[in-house]
């Protein structure tokens, strides 16, 4: 069986409780018990998440070997220069477990700001200070890597929201939807052969 869903904000991306937070077991659907999320999304960020209980589709997804597109739409705090753009997509050295990473090249272009569910609670606004929209897609995905990458190039994020993996998006869903996809429509969209 295979679900996208639209991860909400603040929500965890596993289906067992820790304190009070929202889960998976939250979203309005009788999923089977041997679905689990492929990868993660922290509580912090939103959108789209891949759920199967098929063991071959999610050793593919999380090992590094088989590299797969993930497209992030990111809103930052400053006026975004192609500068940052350039060095985002040459890659930039980051922290991982406290020691530097040289990420890889990725594709990463100023857009305007996207059509999205809101978010609630919404990003704080501050008139003096602008923000930016980038889209950022890479195919490696390291601990918090984007807010990291977005950091190191002089520009928090203020918002992420995971667009696509491969060619499937989260084109037209709102925040907690949930489309179920059949074998060949998931394996189509993911690229896999």
């Amino acid at each position: 069986m295979y679900f996208l869903i639209y991860k909400p904000y603040l929500m965890l991306s596993q289906f067992s409780r820790e304190g009070d937070k929202p889960t998976l077991a939250d979203l309005d659907y009788d999923f089977p018990k041997d679905i689990y999320p492929v990868g993660r999304l922290d509580a912090d960020s939103e959108g789209l998440l891949l759920l199967t209980n098929d063991k071959q589709l999610n050793h593919r997804l999380l090992n590094p070997k088989f590299r797969h597109n993930r497209t992030y739409y990111v809103q930052v705090d400053g006026a975004l220069t192609p500068e940052a753009c350039r060095q985002l997509s040459e890659g930039v050295t980051i922290s991982v477990d406290g020691k530097p990473y040289d990420t890889l090249p990725a594709t990463a272009i100023a857009i305007p700001e996207p059509t999205l569910p809101e978010r609630n609670p919404p990003i704080r606004y501050r008139a003096n200070i602008p923000t930016s929209w980038l889209s950022i897609s890479l195919h490696e995905g390291k601990n918090r890597q984007v807010r990291r990458m977005t950091a190191a190039v002089g520009f928090p994020t203020l918002r992420l929201v995971r667009w696509a993996i491969e060619d499937l998006t989260a084109q037209d869903m709102t925040s907690g939807e949930i489309k179920a996809l059949n074998r060949t429509d998931m394996i189509h969209g993911l690229r896999l052969r």
